[in-house]
């Protein structure tokens, strides 16, 4: 454990910082792949099968799910399973949306031939240095009238990829689509056999939101105990059970996490989002609990059993942009980003920036002389944090300690005393990454004084 500045600070350092940010050809599970490494992360991408990121790991830790029964199996020359259905291999993918089955206007997939089942072009667009990106391209669908592109960056010292994805209108006629990114993360018991039961999603409510209850149940069972509004936390919560469903969410915070609460490890997305404008099914986020039920696709009812071979353990956290309206020969382009950070056990997230997120709040409480520090973060970036004082005007007063290392490998945790420097109101843990460059604040909190005693 490391020490800083009387704080009890929960944070184990490593043999030194991650590596600068590269890109080489490679093979994951027999599949040939392209390899986005910095030392901290690791991105395997595999053109050939749909142009899935088919993993992403921190560390030795592996989030997307991939299906063993199809892992390094060639691509399809058809884009199709043998009997015509759909060969999910798992990991993130491309969709138009929305989904339906009702009019052109609507994607009837999966499966898809093109778009989900094709192969990609990849190429490497920025081989190494502060950033390295590679570049996966669709073939043209003539279902949809679309092609996908999307350009891929992992940054040194960072859990962060960012995807920066290009829809184009192929067709002659005009369409309109949202992009839709589906991300499927591993939800089986890593520790024996059957599902994490410690696997929960979180999507800050929107106060505005169109849905009644704060989100919508699109499939599955009506009042799934799986989906609940926390309105003390101001969160939606989607608890894997086991249970198929479906909740969506008209999300305005612009971040979701999901929190494998059995080994401590959190996946979050961020991306932008705006009010004004529609989305397919009013929902820019949405949580896919793959489990037993029944649910309706299209005019079928559909019946999931509850065998792991053919219903796998899984959650998808899928991100949606805003419908486009796309001229012939016109691209619209949507930015979504993926962090990972430890957070040390199963524990909520109630806030995220781009620092990292927050389990449980930092609090600041006068003990005699000292303040004391409490809060639980997963922090995105390798660098330091900082407890940085400020007056009742906002002004800067002071610090509390020294810089404290932190990394995404470990949690960081304050529980213990600081001294308090004069005219402090408020303390707020700002984080800076290898450079010394801010990042930004994670979090900040009031100094309270504790009441006296009657």
């Amino acid at each position: 454990m490391k020490t800083a500045a009387r704080l009890g600070v929960a944070i184990v350092c490593g043999a030194g910082l991650a590596q600068a940010a590269g890109v080489t050809q490679d093979t994951y599970k027999g599949w040939p792949s392209l390899a986005l490494t910095n030392g901290l992360v690791k991105v395997q991408a595999v053109p050939s099968i749909g142009g899935r990121v088919i993993q992403y790991a921190l560390g030795g830790f592996e989030y997307l799910w991939v299906d063993p029964q199809l892992a390094g199996t060639p691509p399809s020359p058809t884009g199709l399973a043998e009997d015509g259905g759909w060969l999910n291999y798992g990991g993130d993918k491309l969709w138009p949306a929305p989904q339906g089955w009702d009019n052109d206007r609507q994607w009837p997939g999966p499966p898809d031939a093109v778009l989900d089942g094709g192969p990609y072009t990849g190429v490497i667009a920025t081989p190494a240095g502060p950033a390295a990106a590679i570049r996966l391209t669709s073939r043209e669908d003539a279902r949809s009238g679309i092609r996908f592109s999307r350009v891929i960056t992992v940054f040194d010292h960072s859990t962060r990829v960012k995807f920066d994805t290009t829809m184009k209108n192929i067709d002659t006629k005009p369409r309109r689509w949202g992009i839709w990114q589906v991300t499927q993360l591993d939800a089986t018991s890593r520790g024996g056999a059957g599902y994490n039961t410690e696997m929960r999603c979180y999507s800050p409510l929107n106060p505005n939101s169109v849905h009644p209850r704060g989100y919508a149940e699109t499939f599955g069972l009506v009042n799934n105990p799986s989906f609940r509004a926390d309105v003390s936390t101001g969160m939606a919560v989607a608890h894997y059970r086991r249970i198929v469903g479906k909740m969506g969410v008209d999300n305005v915070a612009g971040w979701i996490a999901t929190v494998d609460g059995a080994s401590g490890h959190v996946f979050v997305q961020r991306f932008a989002t705006w009010p004004d404008k529609p989305y397919p099914d009013n929902t820019s986020a949405t949580f896919w609990m793959n489990g037993a039920g029944q649910f309706v696709c299209g005019t079928n009812i559909i019946t999931s059993k509850d065998d792991p071979a053919s219903t796998p353990h899984l959650v998808e956290s899928e991100v949606i942009s805003p419908y486009a309206s796309l001229a012939p020969g016109q691209s619209y382009a949507f930015e979504n980003n993926w962090y990972a950070a430890r957070i040390g056990g199963n524990y909520p997230v109630l806030d995220c920036k781009a620092a990292g997120v927050v389990c449980q709040p930092l609090a600041a409480a006068r003990a005699g002389g000292s303040v004391r520090l409490t809060g639980r973060f997963g922090v995105f970036h390798e660098g330091s944090a900082l407890l940085v004082c400020r007056s009742p005007s906002g002004e800067d007063c002071g610090t509390i300690g020294r810089a404290m290392p932190v990394t995404p490998r470990e949690p960081l945790v304050l529980a213990s005393d600081g001294t308090l420097p004069a005219g402090a109101a408020t303390v707020a843990l700002v984080v800076r990454d290898a450079s010394g460059a801010a990042v930004g604040e994670l979090a900040h909190a009031e100094v309270t004084t504790p009441a006296k005693n009657q």
